[in-house]
């Protein structure tokens, strides 16, 4: 009896997006290739706000540069779907005075990808291009072991000899750094890019607002579609802006480990991966009672969930309105995503338009009247 051929991966078909539209993933590109520092997210807020307002009654900003859109606003039941807008990134720490620049993080920077990099030091004169330097390969064999890249020994070269030289491009300690690697997709299949944590996750809260539009969907409650500031710092965004919407539910999406790829223990981190679907979290800031509607939406329109467990916080903004004004029950989605916190974050296509329709049909299902009390005490 013949073998029946089994494909390769890379030889499968296409996934083919049915959501994500052409004008869609313009926006989606522009925004990811557009730096959004953590403190200094002001200009993808604009691209984002933009892109949001056609779907929304009315948008909002606060004094850190949070954005969200609200459909509804007068509704007194108030659902929160949020993601973050800002990006790792470094700061200027030091500059010697023959001219080369330290740096110091400015959110989870990783210094071991950092050698060789070509980045964007951002300037009141505009932008100024330099790179990450490293010692050749033959210059590091001394018969001893290898120095890895530190906060010590990694430093930017602007291509200038002296401190004073440097100063004069508008450098000063306290300016932000960007890596300037741009979004491309992979295979036909994945997203690709620097910042897909989280701006993936603010697409995705926009393109539920653009579904509902065009859906001409009615919501018996207000909708706030947030897209905040700082979280990579500590959750800040998220818990200034909680206390302005005052929310009753929230549905937060972030990013997740694909745990398919060398190095990462399973055992330690989980096993989820990119293609498999979203991934709910199950944890003590996530509301059981919510938790339980977003798995049976998933089930009930044939979507496929990945689970997770986090034994204290989540560490995603969820923290922040779960604990928040006596306590708001709040859920995470998250986006399987590859080599997180580098410039070639990884994510699936078809990931993306599943967490988008999740979040989506939740929407639909949930009603001012849900009960999200674990019990009634006399």
């Amino acid at each position: 009896m013949p073998q029946k051929k089994i494909r390769s991966r890379a030889a499968q078909k296409p996934y083919k997006p049915t959501i994500i539209t052409p004008a869609s993933r313009t926006f989606l590109e522009k925004y990811i290739n557009n730096p959004s520092p953590t403190g200094f997210e002001a200009e993808g807020q604009k691209l984002w706000s933009s892109y949001v307002r056609p779907f929304v009654d009315q948008m909002a900003v606060d004094a850190y540069g949070s954005v969200y859109g609200v459909i509804n606003p007068k509704a007194p039941f108030r659902v929160v779907i949020e993601a973050h807008a800002d990006e790792i990134s470094w700061f200027v720490s030091y500059i010697t005075e023959s001219g080369l620049i330290h740096v110091k993080r400015n959110g989870g920077s990783d210094h071991q990808i950092a050698p060789s990099k070509r980045v964007n030091i951002h300037t009141k004169k505009g932008m100024v291009k330099a790179v990450f330097g490293w010692p050749a390969i033959h210059t590091r064999r001394d018969g001893g072991k290898e120095e890895a890249p530190n906060l010590k020994n990694i430093c930017l070269d602007v291509g200038a000899k002296t401190k004073a030289e440097v100063e004069s491009l508008g450098i000063h300690v306290g300016c932000v750094i960007t890596y300037e690697d741009e979004f491309m997709v992979l295979n036909d299949r994945y997203f690709v890019g620097r910042a897909l944590d989280n701006r993936i996750g603010g697409f995705m809260i926009a393109e539920v607002a653009r579904l509902l539009k065009i859906n001409k969907k009615k919501l018996d409650f207000g909708l706030y579609i947030a897209n905040c500031v700082q979280e990579e710092v500590g959750l800040r965004g998220a818990e200034m802006l909680v206390h302005t919407i005052q929310p009753h539910v929230a549905i937060v999406t972030d990013v997740c480990h694909d745990t398919s790829t060398p190095m990462i223990q399973k055992v330690v981190e989980g096993d989820t991966a990119c293609g498999r679907g979203p991934v709910v979290t199950y944890g003590p800031a996530v509301h059981n009672k919510l938790l339980d509607l977003i798995i049976d939406t998933a089930d009930k329109r044939k979507i496929r969930l990945q689970r997770d467990a986090a034994s204290r916080s989540t560490g995603t903004d969820t923290d922040a309105f779960a604990y928040a004004n006596g306590g708001v029950p709040s859920a995470l989605i998250s986006l399987p995503l590859r080599y997180m916190h580098t410039t070639v974050e990884m994510a699936e296509i078809s990931d993306v338009e599943a967490t988008i329709t999740l979040i989506y049909e939740t929407l639909l299902r949930l009603s001012p009247k849900f009960d999200f009390k674990y019990l009634r005490v006399s």
